[in-house]
């Protein structure tokens, strides 16, 4: 079973239902997502549950230092999940990159990519599929890639996304990383002090 918590706040019975959709989940044999906001006055909102992989499943990895995709990969051979209960350890956040125009309402910029360098060093992983020449075709999802970095603070997962960020290079195409970068130093997301309507006044420099 993997019965995954993605916060430390003590709201118990919301706590309960988390685990009892992922105990259901475990029944299943199954690699489950369950998604959920809490709002400063400690209000719970279920989301969605999601019986699949998801996108963001690179962060629980980092987080919790475990493989769910070999886990994914276990469980369609016909072997049981491995996983145990798991808290987070460190801070993670992810970027998305995308093959979009930031300054033109994120408007598809699909073509070639002419130049690649991808960012490394501690705390930094790249999930992508793309490589110099590769051409960004205009039918399907934009996205190059995910930038991951963790830390133990959040602050210090922030500043290693800047300059994973500012290492980043795509050249041939326009991308989301100058809409990241400007993120990153933005002192509400910073602090903390944005709602799902943050990006509905967030204006590029």
């Amino acid at each position: 079973m993997v019965c995954i918590i993605l916060t430390r706040i003590d709201l118990t019975f919301e706590f309960d239902l988390v685990c009892k959709l992922t105990m259901r989940a475990a029944e299943l044999n199954q690699e489950t997502y369950i998604e959920f906001l809490v709002d400063k006055h400690r209000n719970f909102y279920f989301m969605e549950m999601n019986t699949r992989i998801q996108v963001e499943h690179c962060v629980t990895e980092e987080v919790i230092n475990f493989d769910l995709i070999k886990e994914q990969i276990k469980i369609a051979m016909g072997e049981k999940i491995t996983g145990e209960n798991y808290l987070p350890q460190m801070h993670a956040i992810e970027c998305r990159i995308n093959a979009e125009d930031p300054y033109n309402d994120f408007r598809p910029s699909p073509g070639r990519i002419n130049i690649l360098n991808t960012p490394g060093g501690h705390g930094v992983r790249v999930d992508s599929h793309v490589y110099a020449g590769y051409v960004i075709p205009p039918y399907y999802d934009s996205m190059i890639g995910k930038l991951i970095t963790v830390a133990r603070t959040r602050d210090e997962a922030l500043d290693t996304m800047y300059r994973a960020l500012s290492e980043y290079v795509i050249d041939g195409v326009k991308t989301t990383i100058p809409f990241h970068l400007q993120l990153m130093k933005n002192e509400d997301f910073r602090k903390g002090n944005f709602t799902t309507k943050f990006l509905e006044s967030f204006e590029m420099e």
